[in-house]
């Protein structure tokens, strides 16, 4: 493991020890160590509104079963899963909602995206064809890689696989970006 690793599990052991005891100060320095991981995490993959909502609700139940963190990874891996859980809930909640809207106010819905104003790089909006093209595996440990700065040791935990295969699962992503890539040029 490298010493960065070890340093980050030692800072938040001691913050997860002193908020144990009652600092609140610690809490709110778990926080800001990782709120922002979290955000980028999010929004790639593919929450587009309330994202503050849903690090926060993350940051919730983290600290409402801090006692079940056992450290067999870094704080931050365990609150990548537990928000990676709340992102299917809603996903799984969305669908249940989206079953029961009525086929008028289906037909006034639009398809557009606030990404999309955003994005007025034509390059980064083929970059994000090609994510969206990918398998749901190959995109989750991609986006782990790349936005969320994991190692693949965390993205295993996190997606439930080996760190070989993230690897495989990073390596066929990157080839497969590159050739959708190359193919629209």
């Amino acid at each position: 493991m490298s010493p960065e690793i070890n340093d980050d599990r030692a800072v938040d052991a001691a913050l997860i020890k002193q908020w144990k005891e009652g600092d609140q100060l610690a809490a709110t320095m778990i926080v800001e160590r990782h709120a922002t991981a979290l955000a980028r995490f999010a929004a790639s993959s593919g929450v587009r509104d309330q994202v503050d909502e849903l690090v926060q609700d993350t940051f919730v139940r983290a600290f409402n079963s801090i006692d079940s963190f056992r450290a067999d990874s870094t704080l931050r891996t365990w609150l990548f899963t537990i928000q990676k859980r709340l992102i299917l809930d809603r996903r799984r909640a969305e669908r249940r909602k989206s079953n029961v809207v009525d086929l008028e106010e289906g037909h006034a819905i639009q398809a557009y995206d606030a990404l999309d104003a955003m994005v007025a790089d034509e390059t980064a909006a083929r970059v994000r064809k090609a994510v969206d093209g990918l398998s749901p595996m190959q995109r989750e440990v991609f986006l782990l890689r790349v936005t969320g700065g994991m190692a693949y040791s965390e993205i295993a935990q996190v997606v439930g696989s080996t760190e070989g295969a993230c690897r495989v699962h990073y390596h066929n992503a990157m080839r497969a970006i590159k050739e959708l890539l190359s193919d629209d040029a």
